[in-house]
């Protein structure tokens, strides 16, 4: 569902540093999110949110700033506060990946809201109530605060995923070779291992099967088999010259 990361609110609140709007802006980029509503930030615009958004100044030109949390999130069908400190009131707790997922899955309905607190203390009870779901992200329990434009990433890298799924670019796919050409390896290098000494052909034990099975996990494509085999008549070349003297 791409059209749901169009839902998705990125709320900043209270933000000190500059630097971390911009980090911020660049996150949501990469991840397909444009929404950011910034709640009283201490500068902006600023050039250092400019600098720092490295080319996701479209987030940034786009952005929102409002004077409280209930006006950024205004309309939501669903608030989710970050917050990696343990609250005795707080009302739905989840992960960042199930907070995603109710999040998409919410999206049909309206804008959802992700909110931030302040780089020194997140976002204060009062703050974190007006969120009925609070997403965690799972971290080591001694350092568990993150810098607010690194759990943006984090957040949208999760929203991204459960909206589109994992899948990543691949490799390309040559000609395989076949089986006739590997069987041809075979024999060549077997003659090229009996001629370097490397291989007693009464006696060859477990090498050759060895080399089938390295070969079969390969599952090499068609010029990697004729680089193999220059690779075996360079060195036929070499052994029929003989020692150089």
């Amino acid at each position: 569902m791409p059209e749901a990361l169009d839902r998705i609110r990125i709320v900043l609140v209270a933000t000190s540093h500059p630097g971390n709007i911009g980090a911020a802006a660049r996150a949501m980029r990469t991840m397909g999110l444009t929404r950011l509503v910034l709640v009283n930030p201490r500068k902006f615009p600023d050039p250092e949110a400019t600098a720092l958004a490295s080319g996701a100044t479209a987030v940034l030109d786009g952005a929102q700033v409002v004077g409280s949390i209930d006006e950024a999130l205004e309309g939501c069908v669903l608030a989710v506060g970050l917050s990696a400190r343990p609250r005795e009131f707080a009302g739905r707790v989840l992960p960042v990946r199930a907070a995603a997922a109710a999040a998409i899955a919410s999206a049909p309905r309206g804008d959802i809201g992700f909110v931030f607190g302040t780089e020194i203390s997140g976002l204060s009870n009062a703050e974190l109530a007006r969120c009925g779901t609070v997403a965690t992200i799972p971290a080591n329990a001694d350092y568990a605060s993150l810098n607010v434009a690194a759990a943006v990433q984090l957040m949208a890298y999760e929203l991204r995923v459960a909206a589109l799924g994992d899948a990543v670019w691949t490799a390309p796919r040559f000609a395989p070779a076949t089986h006739d050409e590997i069987e041809a390896l075979h024999a060549h290098g077997r003659q090229t291992l009996a001629a370097m000494r490397f291989l007693d052909p009464r006696r060859p034990k477990r090498l050759l099967p060895r080399l089938r099975r390295l070969f079969a996990r390969a599952d090499l494509e068609k010029e990697e088999v004729n680089i193999l085999r220059g690779i075996l008549a360079r060195i036929d070349e070499l052994i029929a010259r003989g020692p150089r003297r």
